[in-house]
């Protein structure tokens, strides 16, 4: 994430230090400034503890509001992309709920073998998926 931001212009903060607090990625061009939380896809323990991985970030995420924030992102691994429209299609209200309550929240589904990324807003996860 950090390599395709930097590529992209963006200045990031410094790297987190193994057990530091705090935002993963404070990332800035021109007058955007996105608070980025990063999840790992720790195969195989995907299923329900990749669940619990998911929603800790978000939390994280919505709370960078706290400290100002303007955009809060969970960039996630683009393999977790089926299962995160399965989850908002399962879980319909609460999730329009949340993307009116956090407008500025986003999901970011990261390649890793091409190292590119797509930006989709919490509210466009209940469309059908554009690929």
């Amino acid at each position: 994430m950090r390599e395709c931001l930097s590529n992209e212009g963006y200045s990031l903060s410094a790297e987190k230090r193994y057990g530091e607090r705090g935002v993963d990625i404070i990332a800035k061009r021109d007058d955007v400034t996105y608070h980025v939380e990063v999840i790992g896809y720790k195969w195989p323990r995907a299923g329900s503890g990749w669940g619990r991985d998911f929603f800790e970030a978000f939390f994280h995420a919505v709370s960078r509001l706290d400290e100002g924030a303007e955009h809060v992102v969970v960039a996630v691994p683009s393999i977790a992309e089926s299962g995160l429209r399965e989850r908002a299609r399962h879980h319909r209200i609460a999730w329009i709920r949340i993307a009116g309550a956090f407008p500025e929240l986003e999901v970011w589904l990261v390649d890793l073998s091409t190292r590119t990324y797509r930006q989709i807003a919490w509210k466009d996860w209940l469309e059908p998926s554009r690929e």
